[in-house]
């Protein structure tokens, strides 16, 4: 248990169990932030080896998460399943013979709804699984019902991956029919010719039990080789789908590459141009300030003279009304 102190008043505690709960409860996409996040919290806390285990929490598949999600929030059905594989495992160890059938008639139909209820679960969840999933989560859910273990770890709701059983499935037995001739009381040496032919049935009933389980996988795995073809070609039509189209998209990236190479040729060209013309329009500007330099200055110069020789006439008048006086007194 890590605690680390907040406020007062508040405590933050979690432990490996509690942790794994919250993240295996999360989309897959949340699991590895939120699994870091809480890695890191516990380090800061002082716990490191707290850390490493929340760190080695693995991310659900997609599969594993829909089943999770269905144990928590369908764990009503869910939990028929796993009452139905105690009955199974009961019923084999006590080689009841009408339990094992009963409880093999209600096998199939069982799993095959919840095969529905764990797609539905994903689909409320707005996140729907493939078509190929439902050979994973019946393996997942028979896994369940024929294994004590693989039960545990669905009732949890923390897998990480679909799970599988490859060992012996348990198989209706094959009783013999009383005789009804036979005597009440066998002796003793009749007794135990009954008991060994009850032993030669009963190898023979596990004999077919484990030929009936070899046929079950064969189909599951021509099943599954058949789904695969199916995946492959579909695949394959998608792949030629999607080359086609990037083809053509490279067509049209090559005509786009050759206009761009164009448009910058002519961006070049224009560039040029105007750099001339601005030359061409800096000197025409010196030109016209150096012309306008010049007519200030010849006006100003304009407006001296003309000041020039108003004085000059005025002298000139001067000089010429004073030579007139004197030429006039002399007469």
């Amino acid at each position: 248990m890590v605690e680390r102190g907040g406020e007062v008043g508040y405590t933050w505690s979690v432990d490996v169990d509690e942790a794994a709960d919250r993240l295996y409860g999360m989309v897959p996409e949340e699991f590895t932030a939120a699994r870091d996040t809480l890695a890191k919290e516990a380090k800061a806390a002082g716990d490191a080896a707290l850390a490493k285990r929340i760190k080695a929490l693995r991310k659900p598949t997609a599969v594993a998460w829909a089943v999770n999600r269905t144990a928590r929030e369908r764990s009503g059905e869910l939990g028929r399943l796993l009452d139905l594989g105690r009955r199974l495992r009961d019923a084999w160890r006590a080689q009841d013979a009408d339990a094992l059938a009963e409880a093999g008639r209600e096998r199939s139909p069982l799993i095959a709804r919840l095969v529905r209820s764990v797609r539905e679960a994903a689909e409320e969840a707005g996140r729907p699984l493939a078509p190929a999933a439902d050979l994973e989560i019946e393996q997942t859910l028979d896994a369940a019902v024929v294994d004590e273990d693989a039960a545990e770890q669905v009732r949890l709701g923390r897998l990480t991956r679909p799970l599988s059983y490859s060992g012996f499935t348990p198989a209706p037995i094959v009783r013999p029919a009383p005789d009804p001739a036979a005597r009440k009381k066998p002796g003793r040496r009749e007794a135990e010719q009954e008991r060994h032919t009850a032993e030669r049935e009963g190898h023979t009933a596990q004999r077919e039990g484990h030929t009936a389980e070899r046929e079950r996988h064969t189909a599951e795995r021509e099943r599954r080789s058949a789904e695969r073809e199916r995946r492959i070609k579909e695949l394959e039509g998608a792949l030629a789908e999607a080359e086609r189209a990037a083809l053509e998209a490279e067509r049209g990236r090559a005509d786009w590459e050759a206009e761009r190479a164009e448009a910058a040729r002519e961006r070049e060209r224009r560039t040029a141009r105007v750099e001339t013309l601005n030359a061409k329009l800096a000197k025409a500007k010196d030109k016209l300030n150096a012309a306008e330099h010049r007519l200030e200055v010849a006006r100003r110069e304009e407006t001296n003279a003309e000041r020039a020789a108003r004085s000059a006439r005025r002298r000139a008048d001067q000089a010429r009304a004073a030579l007139d006086e004197v030429r006039s007194d002399h007469e």
